[in-house]
């Protein structure tokens, strides 16, 4: 049987907010994204969306009494936890990874409840497949198959305040941005990740760019770190496509949320936005 590589491109990021729900719902508004409505995983954990036009953005927590469900994903430091790539076959990822020594569990399926924006109810179903947790410190990196697309991607969700209509690079910084990279170049090849001055190594995922940063990029473009960065590789900024800057700017404002303007984008610093940080630009 030919077992093929996966192809890199990014379906979605996640946000570790724990107990925090009520708090980062509140911020990310503030924000100017518009979020879906809590939905609760069958697995045990709840979530809000804010969906874009090729990937989205996952606020994941727990609600009062169930931090007992899913601990693993609460071992994450709060902030950007989760880099997940499409895929239309997680059961063909799997086999893959473990034909390259770099599976984690066997593949898994769950569901939540989701009203859509008509009214109608429906379960938006997935089956995700996890690299090695061993190979990617201080958060998660799978695959997610959606089986009910239409659950997720709402041309009614897809409406932003800040105008934002796609993540379009995810950052890892780390002393080392090789050895972070190294997991990635064994997934989907060496020739897929480039190396360069700024950042160290770049990945192609489809729309967005996942970069392997030292300390002094993520520094220069994203203003600062997060607060409790030890040197190990740690998933740490998003960029963001929006469709004007000024959007961007009014929502700030009206929210009340610090940021710092460039000459082409806006910056919010990870201590403004639950642990990461944003840079906003067309």
């Amino acid at each position: 049987m030919t077992i093929s590589v996966p192809v890199p491109r990014l379906d979605h990021v996640v946000i570790n907010v724990a107990s925090q729900l009520d708090e980062a719902s509140a911020l990310f508004h503030r924000l100017g994204f518009q979020l879906t409505e809590r939905g609760h995983h069958s697995l045990g954990s709840s979530n809000h969306l804010a969906i874009f036009g090729d990937n989205y953005l996952e606020l994941l927590g727990f609600e009062a009494g169930r931090d007992n469900l899913r601990k693993d994903l609460w071992q994450s430091p709060i902030g950007l936890s989760g880099l997940v790539w499409k895929t239309e076959d997680a059961d063909a990822v799997w086999r893959y990874l473990e034909s390259q020594d770099i599976d984690g569990d066997l593949p898994a399926s769950f569901f939540r409840p989701v009203t859509l924006p008509d009214g109608s109810e429906q379960d938006a179903r997935f089956r995700t497949v996890r690299l090695r947790p061993s190979l990617v410190p201080n958060g998660r990196s799978f695959f997610c198959q959606h089986d009910t697309p239409d659950s997720v991607w709402q041309d009614a969700w897809r409406v932003h305040p800040n105008g934002v209509s796609d993540i379009v690079e995810f950052v890892v910084v780390a002393q080392d941005p090789a050895a972070a990279a190294q997991p990635y170049s064994r997934l989907f090849g060496a020739d897929k990740l480039t190396a360069c001055q700024e950042g160290a190594f770049v990945l192609k995922a489809g729309v967005a760019t996942v970069r392997f940063a030292s300390a002094e990029y993520v520094t220069q473009r994203f203003a600062g770190l997060p607060i409790d960065y030890d040197g190990s590789a740690r998933m740490a900024g998003l960029s963001l496509r929006t469709t004007d800057l000024r959007k961007v700017k009014a929502s700030l404002l009206l929210g009340d949320v610090p940021f710092r303007e460039e000459a082409s984008a806006i910056i919010v610093g990870a201590e403004q936005a639950f642990g990461v940080a944003l840079r906003f630009q067309l």
